[in-house]
């Protein structure tokens, strides 16, 4: 893939620009899961040479011998998976991850035991809980670069 695309965390602190992306994939190893705090990890591969830090850097953890995860260290949240091979980013950090539908799954006998059922469960949706997402403001960075973050007239006083 050679389009641009960019994305970031959750708060806004670490942004990227990333172009010629690879196969995008989801993982279903332990770490992965415990690093995204999900039932999988979805990740795409960057070409490190057309990946750029646009704000901050991500804080890197290392995760095992040979694996290294980068997350934002004001929000947590997940952004990169390095690994002797190259690195990959997280398809949920990307503004618009609708775009990078994962194609492949990695490490697919250790997920979990139900997983391959989830999506037969029913949706519930009432009007008391549509009216409470509603009522949500939203302190999250938009899904676009913004010149700073944030805006100045926010404070952090309740």
């Amino acid at each position: 893939m050679e389009e641009i695309f960019t994305g970031g965390c959750q708060c806004g602190a670490v942004r990227f620009r990333a172009e010629k992306l690879g196969r995008p994939s989801i993982c279903h190893c332990r770490m992965c899961q415990k690093a995204f705090g999900g039932l999988f990890g979805a990740l795409v591969t960057a070409d490190q040479a057309h990946l750029t830090w646009t704000r901050g850097q991500p804080s890197l953890f290392r995760s095992s011998a040979k694996v290294k995860r980068g997350f934002c260290a004001k929000c947590g949240t997940p952004l990169t998976y390095h690994h002797p091979g190259g690195v990959e980013l997280a398809i949920g950090a990307f503004d618009q991850p609708e775009r990078l539908e994962p194609q492949v799954q990695v490490n697919h006998d250790k997920r979990l035991p139900w997983i391959d059922h989830l999506f037969t469960k029913p949706a519930v949706s009432t009007p008391e809980m549509e009216a409470h997402f509603a009522s949500v403001v939203s302190y999250q960075h938009p899904d676009h670069d913004t010149a700073a973050w944030p805006p100045e007239d926010d404070n952090d006083d309740p």
